[in-house]
């Protein structure tokens, strides 16, 4: 069986970064990063990971940072580690500046040679750090990165100047990279394809709540864009229908593929909440009960006066509901009152995505499948 590695960046990945422009050279700046500890543990219990740490450490040696002010903190990090059970097989520091060029430095993979080798899987390896070059050297290493950094304050153009440089995860919680690491990446790609419609839906369960929506009918993508928004799933859905019949096809198909979607991505199930539910909105309130146990059924208590909203049949909105649960083979029960039609199916909408949110939250330290049948 060939190794897999992980390679750990140690500045603002395993300890808090120093303030800018000085070195972690003493007690008093030492601060591990939040979780860190608890998850490298787990990690390394329960993976087959290799631990290697990679460090560029900039002028270690010179009058600047002289090494009798490294050692002992980085002494201190690695006794604490150990204390943890947490151990790298090998810890690589590079002390050259960047105006040297050091083949060594990262980006530069030269103090990694003997895991270029049939010995080790890059291609299931990974790169975890703070820094863009972190994200270089996974793309140098033909191994994936894992970007440790706000994905709100992300800036994702500095990303896009390599297709190839796009981390599988960015996330600054320790806990969301040994859940991906553990669980895998919840997301499912559907295509459906008939005679009266073409669509395309994609999502990541553990996304930021982005949403890039197109059907057709603009009501409906308004709404489709609550339940990405107040679910936290990444939500792409393209639809091309036969809307010059009228919006039945397009809103029934859109559920179909979506449910799939949902079905997929859900996976085996373990350690998820699988239950959800409720949401005010102004003048209505929605209560959308949720269970993915695996049988759909639909309960609906709505009642809507008016014949259209927006460019959607009200008629739709109960059909909408029905083909989702079936497809995606859970229960939803949906009450919904108030005197604004608008915002009452709005509000059912957007309780949906929040019930979601409830039932898809993973715990892979009680990682265990939610029913006493053993099966969902």
């Amino acid at each position: 069986m060939k190794k897999r590695v992980l390679f750990i960046d140690r500045d603002g990945t395993i300890v808090k970064e120093p303030p800018q422009d000085y070195q972690l050279d003493s007690f008093n700046k030492l601060e591990f990063y939040p979780k860190v500890m608890r998850n490298l543990y787990f990690i390394g219990k329960n993976l087959d990971f290799e631990l290697v740490m990679v460090s560029n450490q900039d002028g270690l040696g010179t009058d600047s940072f002289p090494e009798r002010t490294f050692w002992p903190t980085h002494d201190l990090i690695m006794k604490t580690l150990a204390g943890e059970e947490i151990v790298f097989e090998e810890v690589l520091i590079d002390p050259s500046l960047p105006e040297d060029k050091s083949p060594n430095r990262k980006p530069g993979t030269g103090m990694l040679k003997k895991y270029l080798s049939e010995e080790y899987d890059l291609e299931n390896s990974y790169v975890i750090g703070d820094r863009l070059t972190d994200m270089e050297l996974a793309l140098n290493l033909d191994a994936k990165g894992i970007w440790l950094r706000n994905p709100e304050n992300a800036d994702r153009e500095m990303l896009a100047y390599h297709c190839n440089l796009w981390p599988v995860l960015i996330t600054d919680d320790w806990d969301k990279i040994a859940e991906f690491l553990f669980a895998g990446e919840r997301s499912a790609a559907i295509r459906r394809k008939t005679k009266e419609t073409d669509i395309a839906v994609e999502l990541k369960l553990d996304g930021t709540g982005q949403s890039n929506i197109s059907t057709g009918l603009g009501f409906f993508d308004h709404m489709l864009e609550q339940i990405g928004k107040h679910s936290g799933m990444d939500l792409t859905i393209r639809v091309t229908g036969d809307l010059r019949v009228d919006e039945h096809h397009t809103v029934e198909d859109t559920a179909i593929a979506l449910g799939e979607a949902l079905r997929e991505a859900l996976g085996n199930k373990r350690g998820m909440e699988r239950y959800g539910y409720c949401l005010p909105m102004d003048d209505c309130a929605a209560s959308v009960l949720l269970d993915f146990g695996g049988r759909p059924w639909l309960v609906w208590d709505a009642e809507f006066f008016r014949e259209r909203i927006g460019d959607v049949s009200t008629e739709m909105f109960f059909h909408f509901f029905k083909s989702l649960s079936d497809s995606a083979k859970m229960n939803l029960n949906i009450k919904a009152e108030g005197t604004n039609e608008h915002h009452k199916i709005e509000s059912i909408f957007k309780g949906l995505a929040r019930a979601i949110k409830m039932a898809i939250k993973r715990d892979i330290y009680k990682y265990e499948l939610p029913s006493t049948k053993g099966t969902l």
